[in-house]
């Protein structure tokens, strides 16, 4: 596969995956080993008033870090995966804001990968950090 095809699949596939449609998330840069992920502000992703909900942010950490288990071109033959492991520490709360997630990859085995994921603010400042374990094999 071509880093062009791998490209494709990220943003179509996994990015504009039906949860990811309906938080309104969009793949911004993919590269090898590294994805990064936008969450645009929604009033409907808050908790109270405009404070993003953690949830919203755990779902883009766990389409962010499925992206970037995907980013590279050598895939197994039919390839599908899943999320075996997710730890996330939120540093700051983020109020009325697009959010970005950034991961990249610790460390890829033959099935099993691992990745950190930063979300950030407007402003450059850390929402949240997340260590995410994803198995990722052929069919």
């Amino acid at each position: 596969m071509t880093f062009d095809e791998v490209q494709s699949l990220v943003a179509h596939a996994i990015g504009a995956s039906p949860l990811a449609r309906r938080l309104g998330m969009a793949v911004a840069t993919v590269e090898p080993d590294r994805v990064r992920v936008r969450l645009p502000f929604d009033a409907d992703n808050t908790t109270i008033g405009d404070l993003i909900h953690g949830g919203a942010i755990a779902a883009l950490v766990d389409v962010t870090a499925t992206a970037t288990a995907w980013s590279t071109t050598d895939l197994p033959a039919s390839p599908q995966g899943t999320t075996i492991g997710f730890s996330v520490s939120f540093v700051a709360g983020a109020r009325g804001c697009d959010l970005v997630a950034e991961g990249r990859i610790v460390r890829r085995g033959r099935q099993i990968t691992v990745c950190d994921v930063d979300v950030t603010d407007p402003d450059g400042g850390t929402v949240a950090r997340a260590l995410v374990t994803y198995k990722l094999s052929g069919r």
